[in-house]
C-alpha cells in the first residue's frame, strides 16, 4: 500500500514536472456574431449572455505573454472594456480579433487602450468579402476602420483572412492593400472543428489556392523585415497542411498556450472536433484553480492525445509559440530563402510527409 502511494505521487510529480507554464492564451468571450460567415456556424450556435464567462472567471486565468480576445463578435460584450482592463493586468501583449461590425465600440476602446491590437478579419476585397462573411459592406467598414485607427497612432493593426476555395487570388490583393497600408497580415485556410461548428469545410482546388500561397510566400521573403520571412514560413506550413502533410513543428497545445470558452471549459485549441477527438482539460467555474487544471492527470490525457493527433491543424494561435519554442529550423528556412530570394530566386518550400519526427 505504501508502495503505491508512492508510485502515485511519483506520477503526480511527473505530470506536474512535465506542464510548463503557458505562453499564450486566447479567450473565446462569446459565440453572439452578427456575421453570417460560409465557413463558420459559431453564429448559428450563439451563447446566452448570462452564460458566458464572467469578469470573475477570467481573473482567475494565469499571467502569459499573449492574449487573443475573439468569439464570436468580442465587441457585443457590454464589458469588453473590463475585461480588456484585467487582460492587460496578465499579459504585456493583448490582441482582439473582431469582423469590425461594431465601429463605434473599437473607436471607444482603443481610446481607453491604445495599447491593444485589433484584428480585422477581412475574406476578400468587396465582392468576395460580402458573399463569405454574409453581410454587405463589411471590407469597405473593415478597411475605414484600420486607417482611422492608424491615424490614432496605433502599430499593432492589420487584417486576417481566413481562405478557402474562392478567395485565395484576393488574398494577394489584401497583402498588397496591407503592405500599402503599414498593417499586419494573417492568414489561415479554414478548418473543420467542434468550435466553427463546422464539419465539411474542404479546399477542393488546392493546387489553386497553394500557387497563391506560394506566391504570398515569395512577396513576404522580398520584403526587409525578418518578421515577415518568419510569416512566409507559417504560410509554407498552410501550403503543408492543404496538401495533408505532417506538421512541420511539432503541436504543443495544450502546453505552451490554452483556449477558454465562454462556458469556462480549457481546452488545447480549437480545431478538436468528435470524429477525431474532443476532450477538454478542466473548468475554470467548477476548478477555479488554474494550477490545478494545468497540473491534473486530465490535462495531461489530453497533452498525450494532442502528441498523438492526427489532424495536424496549422493555426497561427498554436503554431507561434511553437515557433519561438523551435527557432532553429525557421530561422535556418528562412535565412537560407531570404538569400535566395536576394537573388531572384524562388523559395524551397519544405513539403514533406513526416517532418517533425
Amino acid at each position: 500500500m505504501v508502495c503505491r502511494r508512492l508510485r502515485n505521487n511519483e506520477n503526480k510529480f511527473q505530470i506536474m514536472s512535465r506542464a510548463i507554464q503557458p505562453t499564450d492564451m486566447c479567450i473565446i468571450v462569446t459565440y453572439r456574431c452578427p456575421m453570417r460567415c460560409k465557413m463558420c456556424n459559431i453564429w448559428a450556435n450563439p451563447t446566452e449572455k448570462e452564460k458566458e464567462i464572467t469578469l470573475e472567471e477570467i481573473q482567475l486565468l494565469p499571467n502569459v505573454k499573449f492574449i487573443n480576445i475573439t468569439g464570436g463578435e468580442p465587441f457585443v460584450r457590454d464589458d469588453l472594456d473590463k475585461i480588456i482592463e484585467i487582460c492587460l493586468t496578465k499579459a504585456p501583449r493583448v490582441v482582439i480579433s473582431t469582423s469590425g461590425w461594431y465601429e463605434d465600440r473599437i473607436y471607444d476602446l482603443v481610446e481607453k487602450f491604445p495599447s491593444v491590437g485589433i484584428r480585422v478579419s477581412i475574406e476578400g476585397l468587396a465582392g468576395k468579402n460580402d458573399e463569405l462573411r454574409g453581410q454587405a459592406g463589411g471590407f469597405e467598414k473593415g478597411v475605414r476602420i484600420l486607417k482611422k485607427l492608424k491615424e490614432k497612432g496605433m502599430k499593432d493593426i492589420g487584417f486576417g483572412i481566413t481562405v478557402s476555395n474562392s478567395n485565395s487570388a484576393d488574398m494577394l490583393e489584401l497583402y498588397r492593400l496591407s503592405r500599402s497600408l503599414g498593417m499586419e497580415f494573417a492568414t489561415a485556410a479554414f478548418h473543420n472543428s467542434y468550435y466553427f461548428h463546422k464539419y465539411n469545410n474542404v479546399i477542393d482546388n488546392k493546387s489553386e489556392v497553394c500557387s497563391n500561397f506560394e506566391k504570398l510566400v515569395n512577396l513576404q521573403l522580398k520584403e526587409p523585415y525578418p518578421k515577415s520571412w518568419f510569416r512566409a514560413y507559417f504560410n509554407m506550413g498552410v501550403i503543408n497542411y492543404i496538401q495533408g502533410n505532417s506538421r512541420l513543428l511539432p503541436c504543443e497545445a495544450g502546453l505552451v498556450n490554452f483556449f477558454v470558452d465562454p462556458y469556462g471549459d480549457v481546452y488545447p485549441c480549437n480545431g478538436l472536433e468528435k470524429k477525431v477527438w474532443h476532450e477538454k482539460m478542466g473548468n475554470i467555474r467548477e476548478t477555479p484553480d488554474f494550477q490545478q487544471i494545468w497540473n491534473s492527470e486530465q490535462a495531461e490525457k489530453v497533452r498525450s492525445l494532442v502528441r498523438t493527433c492526427s489532424k495536424n491543424c496549422w493555426m497561427v494561435g498554436t503554431v507561434s509559440p511553437v515557433m519561438k519554442r523551435h527557432i532553429r529550423k525557421p530561422l535556418i528556412w528562412s535565412a537560407k530563402n531570404k538569400f535566395r530570394s536576394m537573388m531572384g530566386k524562388p523559395a524551397v518550400l519544405d513539403i514533406c510527409n513526416n517532418c517533425h519526427s
